[in-house]
């Protein structure tokens, strides 16, 4: 009876350690490089800044961080979409928070569902900031690993 205890106490230990590794694991890192993508000749000189971000998936939660600069006017909003793929327009997953200017930060976080992560692994979650002057969209960018 002595003997059965530490070799339970050992595969518990065993599980323990394993479930931390696999936990770790679940975790994958993407970025996104922001920049202008013009609709038409009509929107292209309202369209100018560029901005970097990285997003974390930790089981289904993605969180996001980035910075932005050089846009013509202030910032709106910023959006996380979500498409079949990259380059691929999508509708609105999230709101992001962003500062209120032609340049600083972006960041929130969202709860995926097991569809949105397949599109994410696909690259089909992007980052849109609007601005004053573009107000359907300035600078995207997609997540890529």
């Amino acid at each position: 009876m002595g003997i059965r205890r530490p070799a339970a106490v050992a595969v518990m230990a065993i599980g323990f350690v394993w479930g931390l590794a696999l936990h770790a694991q679940s975790r994958e890192t993407y970025k996104a490089r922001i920049s202008a993508v013009p609709a038409d000749a009509r929107t292209r000189p309202s369209l100018a800044g560029l901005g970097t971000a990285t997003a974390t998936l930790t089981g289904a939660k993605l969180s996001v961080t980035g910075s932005f600069d050089g846009l013509l006017s202030p910032a709106t909003m910023a959006q996380l979409h979500n498409a079949v793929a990259a380059g691929v327009r999508g509708p609105v997953l999230a709101d992001l928070t962003v500062s209120k200017a032609t340049g600083g930060t972006l960041s929130g976080s969202v709860d995926l569902t097991p569809e949105q992560v397949e599109h994410l692994h696909k690259g089909g979650l992007y980052i849109e900031i609007h601005s004053e002057k573009a107000p359907d969209g300035v600078i995207w960018g997609w997540l890529m690993k």
